[in-house]
């Protein structure tokens, strides 16, 4: 892909009084972790709202599913749309649904209002998701190239870890712990919307754009060997992150015995906080080296928090948690920065939305079946049997980036023998 493919945007709007491109790639940065922030923010008030109104594990992780259904329906249907509109409509239309989502949450008072909420904010964020990240791939800085890849890798977990110990903080030491974090979200989708309506649009328009919401999972053939072998770390780290924000507060209070409601953000944030951190520190290993590294620490991380599980230790737990942390930010680092670096710029939404599609399957399905099990033999035999399961497909991610590494080398070597003959 040439640097002018990346950096180019559409004519009409080079003619436009806009933000500055370099200001645009941030703030469309700043709108991710907000989007996501508010996502999960609700994780630690799970256990509020199961205190109040008397639901179970089962039924927990249900209200967390339903908004990974939102999201994946709105990924399958519209992941591709900013691709013929435009980013921008796309963007303004999610942040409106966002906002409704959070009025609701404000408003909520029994289950079904919460799972209503959670559907619609599913929906927004799904929207917004393919679209901040294509255009965050538009608006790479040319003295910078890869640096999209990098943003989208730490924007998810940078928001996932600032909802979760933002609210967590504000439950435990706030007024209004069901209603005030909620609010401040409400005003950071009104400066996104702000913000959206100053920023340039970075695609063209095209046609298509009514055959694009057809639903459908599809990336193009050159790039499919590439993206089934980032699926087993896929599965494997997102798997792992839905497992905390939908259990991992009431893991922290029922295993472990800590009951603050800020641990219970904190649980989450050692995860994805750490995440984040290592996204940003391995941005310039190669995509290989960081898989590798992925694997090994997804998976000694995962054996350390057994082991502080099967001792009721709290601080091996968190140790090994944020071991994991490392390899969840590293996988997002190589998945996304591979697709970056690979995908068109016509191809981008949809290829953003395969793998969201896939990362959200993985986060929100076993995190269901951990609630049901949970509720049948108990939070203990769930999470050692959940860890276990992640050891196993890191593993398998290994095994699959070494198969990739092994084709390449070939094909470099039979294009070097063609080229000497």
């Amino acid at each position: 892909m040439s640097a002018t493919m990346t950096t180019r945007l559409p004519t009409a709007t080079r003619t436009t009084r806009r933000l500055p491109r370099g200001a645009a790639f941030a703030a469309v940065a700043a709108i991710f972790v907000t989007f996501l922030a508010a996502s999960s923010a609700p994780s630690p008030l799970y256990v509020v709202y199961q205190q109040q109104w008397g639901f179970s594990a089962t039924t927990l992780t249900i209200v967390f599913a339903v908004y990974v259904a939102g999201l994946l329906g709105s990924l399958l249907v519209v992941g591709a749309l900013s691709d013929h509109v435009g980013r921008r409509p796309v963007l303004a239309s999610a942040v409106v649904l966002e906002a409704i989502a959070l009025l609701l949450f404000m408003l909520a008072g029994d289950v079904v209002v919460l799972a209503a909420a959670r559907v619609l904010q599913g929906v927004a964020t799904g929207a917004a998701m393919t679209a901040l990240g294509a255009a965050l791939v538009d608006l790479d800085p040319p003295h910078a190239p890869g640096r999209a890849g990098v943003i989208n890798g730490v924007a998810p977990l940078s928001g996932l870890a600032l909802g979760a110990i933002g609210c967590g903080a504000l439950v435990q030491y706030g007024p209004a712990p069901t209603h005030l974090i909620y609010g401040i979200l409400l005003a950071g989708m009104a400066l996104s919307a702000a913000i959206i309506a100053v920023m340039p649009e970075t695609a063209e328009r095209r046609p298509g754009a009514l055959a694009s919401l057809r639903p459908r999972v599809g990336i193009p053939p050159r790039l499919r060997a590439d993206v089934i072998a980032l699926v087993p770390m896929l599965v494997a780290s997102w798997a792992l992150g839905g497992l905390y924000l939908s259990l991992g507060p009431s893991v922290a209070a029922t295993i472990f015995g800590v009951h603050s409601h800020l641990v219970g953000g904190l649980v989450v944030t050692l995860l994805c906080g750490t995440g984040a951190a290592t996204a940003f520190l391995l941005r310039t290993r190669p995509s290989a080296q960081v898989f590798a590294t992925a694997g090994v620490l997804l998976a000694g991380g995962m054996v350390i928090t057994l082991i502080g599980v099967e001792a009721t230790s709290g601080t091996v737990g968190a140790i090994g948690t944020a071991i994991a942390g490392v390899g969840f930010g590293a996988s997002a680092l190589g998945a996304f920065g591979t697709l970056a670096r690979l995908a068109a710029p016509e191809e981008r939404g949809e290829v953003f939305a395969v793998a969201y599609v896939i990362s959200y399957v993985a986060f929100s399905i076993p995190a269901v079946i951990a609630g049901l099990a949970a509720t049948s033999v108990g939070l203990h035999d769930t999470a050692v049997v959940y860890a276990v399961v992640v050891i196993a497909l890191s593993l398998a991610a290994l095994v699959a980036q070494r198969a990739v590494a092994t084709r390449r080398a070939a094909a470099a070597a039979g294009e070097t023998a063609d080229a000497a003959a």
